[in-house]
């Protein structure tokens, strides 16, 4: 596809581990099998989780696995500023918008009120909201508001929203029953990652996301805002999770591979290597860079179902000095 423009969209909470380097890996080789350009974003809209030093060690990261940008992070670019904590101002314009629709209410209710419910849960465990306070008066309001501000949810209509992912196929989802109406504005005024991803994507040019499966849900959600703004979608790729050889999800607070441990074992070429074998990129473990791999890449090489990292692929050490 001519023009596309993909991005990597990391939340720097900590160093990469092995998924966050397979999905970065797959977002540039599709963008760069289509002759595209990447954008570098930093979501860290909650700044306090998010240190600026670890954004640095993202850019520095990607760099050494030769998974260069065009635009964005630190260098900046065209449409920036490109980190989400910068960006505030652009969000409140769309989300006054959202307002001036009548379709934002502020929503009183705690994330232990959410969880007690006796409302459907989606399958990742999340409730689905019961619409508890869309319908409150005015005074009560003003009322609760007293107490503690609230968080605003955009108010969902009848509708079923769907799409053909790039990579999984047909997925949709009837937004009532499904989703029901979400939060775009948290209690402490941060805007949520619906409301800043869709924003964002759409003014910064994205046409193509890869992203993990666990985030396909996310995707009606944000088809319904792009579908309201009157902002341009993109098209969407989810990958399969990558698992730990004992079936776990890899994880940051779990201690899960990361690059700085990768870096002391192997080389750039190394580590590509590796993950592009566990993604059926390649017949075995050999070295090579990312831009080698770009001519034969494929989505239909990749698996659609998750991918249980081979045991002992990345232990040990490589050949590097």
């Amino acid at each position: 596809m001519a023009g596309v423009t993909g991005r990597f969209a990391p939340s720097p909470s900590g160093r990469m581990h092995l998924g966050n380097l397979l999905c970065s890996l797959l977002a540039w080789l599709s963008a760069r099998h289509e002759g595209g350009r990447m954008v570098l974003r930093i979501e860290d809209l909650d700044a306090a989780r998010c240190p600026r030093k670890f954004a640095d060690l993202l850019e520095a990261d990607l760099r050494w696995l030769g998974l260069f940008w065009d635009e964005g992070g630190s260098a900046g670019g065209p449409n920036g500023p490109y980190y989400q904590s910068e960006r505030s101002e652009i969000y409140e314009t769309y989300f006054e918008t959202l307002m001036g629709m009548g379709l934002v209410y502020p929503c009183f209710c705690s994330r232990s009120q959410l969880h007690a419910a006796s409302a459907p849960h989606r399958s990742d465990g999340t409730p689905v909201y019961s619409g508890a306070c869309r319908g409150l008066p005015a005074e009560e309001v003003r009322r609760r508001a007293a107490l503690r501000p609230p968080a605003w949810r955009l108010r969902v209509g009848e509708e079923t929203v769907a799409f053909t992912d790039g990579h999984l196929g047909r997925y949709g989802e009837y937004l009532p029953d499904d989703c029901g109406d979400f939060v775009v504005r948290r209690g402490d005024g941060v805007f949520a990652y619906q409301l800043a991803v869709v924003v964002d994507d759409a003014r910064m040019g994205v046409t193509q996301v890869v992203r993990g499966a666990d985030l396909l849900q996310s995707t009606p959600r944000q088809l319904y805002l792009y579908k309201l703004l009157g902002l341009p979608a993109p098209e969407f790729y989810h990958l399969p999770l990558l698992l730990a050889p004992d079936g776990r999800r890899l994880s940051k607070r779990d201690g899960d591979v990361s690059l700085e441990t990768l870096q002391s074992r192997f080389s750039p070429e190394e580590v590509v290597g590796r993950l592009a074998f566990a993604a059926h990129l390649l017949e075995k473990p050999e070295p090579v860079t990312a831009a080698a791999l770009v001519k034969d890449f494929s989505w239909e090489k990749v698996p659609k179902e998750d991918i249980l990292l081979p045991k002992g692929l990345f232990d040990g050490k490589g050949r590097q000095p």
